[in-house]
């Protein structure tokens, strides 16, 4: 996996690392803060942090003695572009089919309506 998108969605994979983004979107924490809600040990909040830092998704300061982790948003636009994009074809496809079967409808003589369709099937 050499891009950032496969990264990304590979590090958000695991339910712990996608917690820990859910806790630093809220703001920044250290290892520890982090590792406070979960049953491992802040040698496995350190990996799963290297892993989240590695897709850059979080980076890590220095603050005097502490060193917190920071959530970096910006990778967010890059997973919201490949995501609407798809969005945006899959619903020009549904347009089309909504057009598809409103004209079939029209060339069969009836009203393709919800409220039509679910009427005759109580009748059957």
């Amino acid at each position: 996996m050499d891009d950032q998108l496969s990264r990304v969605f590979s590090a958000l994979a695991d339910p712990i690392r996608r917690d820990m983004v859910a806790r630093l979107a809220v703001g920044d924490a250290t290892v520890n803060e982090l590792a406070e809600p979960y049953s491992v040990t802040v040698q496995a909040v350190s990996k799963h942090l290297k892993v989240l830092e590695d897709a850059g998704l979080v980076s890590r300061s220095k603050q005097a003695q502490r060193r917190p982790v920071h959530l970096e948003a910006e990778v967010f636009d890059l997973m919201t572009k490949w995501i609407e994009r798809y969005r945006q074809e899959a619903e020009q496809r549904y347009r089309r089919l909504d057009a598809v079967l409103a004209e079939m409808a029209e060339t069969s003589g009836t009203a393709a309506t919800p409220e039509r369709t679910r009427i005759e099937g109580e009748a059957s």
